[in-house]
Formats: structure tokens, sequence, C-alpha cells
């Protein structure tokens, strides 16, 4: 036989050898035995297995899951209830059937959340949540429910401080809202969407601060300033929910979302809560009075400088506010300003129209006592003085 013939055959007796081995693997998978899927007793681990069974349960175990177990027995729904008058008939501003058909009350229901601040029943929510509130029911996580006392309401800073008969609440303690950590662990716990209703356990979502020291300024007569943002879910219903850190401490509580979207109502990872020690100074204030004074005076009238006019006096910028009266003895006069002086700022902030005034001294939460520094000119010259607002004493108090 030749080489060539010899090397044919070797070919073939290859080819040969994998089809043979390719039929008996077909062949033996037809063969399988069936799965054995009967129930059989598990070994009993030894005691190594167990220890280390052990150890792994107690790291599930850690700051967060101890943070709320530490508060979560402190958060509550709160349902409110409103009634507002509806007008029957048809010809709904026709006099005649206004009277015939009498006015009809239409009962209104949301909710929200809020936590104890003390043993005793002090309960801290969102003043949107309670405000117009015919009843207040609060519903705490063992189940029961009660209905709450409005003490007092801020709606400048939009908190409401509330109380529920009792002793021995649980409650949780404000931590120092001056000392956070941008990036550090919290924790939002609240009643999103009515769950308490289920069985009455906060919702616990997790996130970290996002930033703090979010200026927004005056938002529908509520001013939110130095907020604290995080991407913790928060959701409807959450509004008045503790933001708590990993020491079980509240270091805020959550009021708003943006959404992103006209469109949507829920968590985009971007919510917002009022720190803690404007609360701890907010709750003083509505535990001893029930209301935070923002009344005050100044003791002078003011109209707005024309362009014209303030071309020709050499404003320049071209824009202030002319004092057209200063009363004796009141805090403008003590602050040396006088009739005809222009008011160009006020806090560094520049003013056009008397309620720009207003609206700088309501978004630094300023009140009788406090002071404002004012840019005058006068003379065509610039000076700062300084202006002390006055308490004003409501009737009654």
């Amino acid at each position: 036989m030749s080489i060539g013939n010899k090397t044919i055959l070797a070919i073939l007796s290859i080819a040969l050898t994998f089809v043979g081995l390719g039929c008996g693997i077909k062949k033996q998978s037809e063969q399988k035995p069936p799965l054995d899927l009967s129930i059989v007793s598990m070994p009993v681990p030894s005691p190594a297995t167990i220890e280390r069974n052990n150890n792994i349960n107690q790291s599930r175990h850690n700051a967060i899951t101890n943070a709320v177990a530490m508060v979560s027995d402190a958060v509550c729904g709160v349902n409110v209830t409103q009634k507002r008058q509806s007008r029957g008939g048809y010809l709904m501003n026709d006099p005649f059937f206004d009277w015939y058909f009498r006015r009809r009350p239409q009962v209104i229901q949301s909710l929200g959340s809020g936590f104890l601040i003390s043993s005793n029943g002090y309960i801290l929510t969102n003043e949107h949540v309670v405000r117009d509130a015919d009843q207040v029911v609060v519903v705490l996580p063992d189940g029961s429910e009660h209905e709450a006392e409005i003490v007092g309401m801020d709606p400048l800073t939009d908190i409401a401080l509330a109380k529920i008969p009792g002793e021995n609440h649980p409650y949780m303690q404000l931590g120092d809202s001056d000392d956070l950590i941008i990036g550090e662990w919290v924790i939002a716990l609240g009643n999103p969407f009515g769950l308490f209703e289920y069985n009455s356990k906060p919702t616990v979502t997790v996130g970290v601060i996002s930033a703090i020291d979010r200026d927004f300024g005056l938002m529908q007569e509520r001013v939110y300033q130095d907020m604290i943002q995080t991407d913790a879910a928060i959701n409807s219903g959450n509004s008045g929910g503790p933001l708590v850190n990993s020491l079980g401490y509240c270091i805020g509580m959550n009021t708003f979302i943006y959404t992103g979207d006209t469109g949507s109502r829920g968590s985009v990872g971007i919510g917002f809560a009022i720190p803690s020690n404007r609360l701890r100074e907010i709750v003083a204030e509505l535990q001893e009075s029930g209301e935070v004074n923002r009344q005050w005076t100044t003791g002078l009238a003011v109209e707005t400088v024309s362009q014209l006019e303030a071309k020709y006096l050499g404003l320049d910028p071209p824009y202030g506010l002319i004092i057209t009266e200063v009363e004796r003895n009141s805090p403008a006069d003590q602050a040396g300003l006088q009739m005809y002086d222009i008011i160009t700022e006020v806090n560094g902030k520049p003013v056009r129209d008397h309620l720009e005034i207003f609206k700088i001294i309501k978004e630094g939460y300023l009140r009788g006592g406090d002071s404002i520094k004012l840019k005058v000119f006068r003379e065509k010259k610039y000076y700062i003085t300084s202006l002390k607002l006055k308490q004003y004493q409501r009737s009654g108090r």
C-alpha cells in the first residue's frame, strides 16, 4: 500500500472513531436516569456550622436596622378630616336656591405623617398636613387611634405641634442638624399612600444626605430655607414624618419632593426635610404660646422711586424706596432715618418696592426684636444703618 493510501485509511479511521463516540454519547444521554425529587432529611449541622450561621444572622443587623428599631414606634399616621360648605341646587348663585337647598358640608379626608417627641404625647408634623382640620386622628404603630389637639402652627416654616392624651408614649429625640455629613446614611419613616391602614407600621426607606443648606425662599406663603436634601424615597403621605440618622436621632422633618415631571407624583430621589434645629426652635414657641408672633413694625412709610426720580436724584443703579414718613421714637427714628432718604438695599439685597422688604424679612424668619441692615442714599451719598424691628403685640395676648 502506498503512503497516500495509508494516510487516507488513517483519516477514515479517525473519522469513524469520532462518529462512534458521538453515537455513544447520544445513546448514553437517552438512558439518563430520572431526577430524584423525593424529600430527604436534612443532616444535623455541626457545632461549627451553627456558629458560622449565627455570625451571618448577626451581620444582618447594622446601624440602619438598629436605628429603625429605636424610632419606629414613635412614628405615626396622621388622618385629617375637613368639612367644607358646598352649595346645593342647580342655580349655584341664585339666592332662592341657595336658601332652599341650604349649605351642605362636604367632608374631605387627607393624610400625612408625624412623630412623637415626648413621652406625654407631643407630636410634630407639617402645618400643611393639618391646616384647616376639623378633626385630626393619630394612628400609632400599636394600632391605637387617638384624637389629637392642635397645640399651635407656624405657616411660615410649615411646622405644626399636636398632642394626644396619655403618658409613657415612645418618642424620638431631636438631633443636631448643624452637624450633618453629606453622604451619611439617613432613614425616612412615615405613612406614604396611607399604608398605615394595613398594619399600622411605618414605611422605612434608606438613602444618604445628598446636600444641605438648600434655600428655596418664599414658596406659596411658606419659606423653606436651609433644607436637607436626601435621596431616601419620600412619597405622598410622607409629609411630616421624621428623617433619622444612623444613630437614631431625628435630624429633619420630611416636607416635599421634586418629581422632575408635572405629571408625576412619585419619588425620583430628590426630597427635602426641615432641619431639626429649626424644629426645636419653633416647637418651644408653639408649646408656650400656640403661635410664632411674626408681627412687627418699623415706624416708617415708603414709596417706590420712579426711574425719572432716580435719574434726577443721581441714583445708580436707578431704584429704591423713598421714605415719606418717620414716626417719632419709632425704630426708624432711632435708626436715624429721615424723610426723603432712599432705601436701596435690605440685608444686602436690592429693593425696588415695599413687598421686597417683606419678602426679605420673611425669608430670614425675622420678627420683632431682630434687626435689618439698610443701605440708604442721602444727599448723593450712601451709608449703612441698622434698624431693629419692634414686636407688635396682638390684642388678647
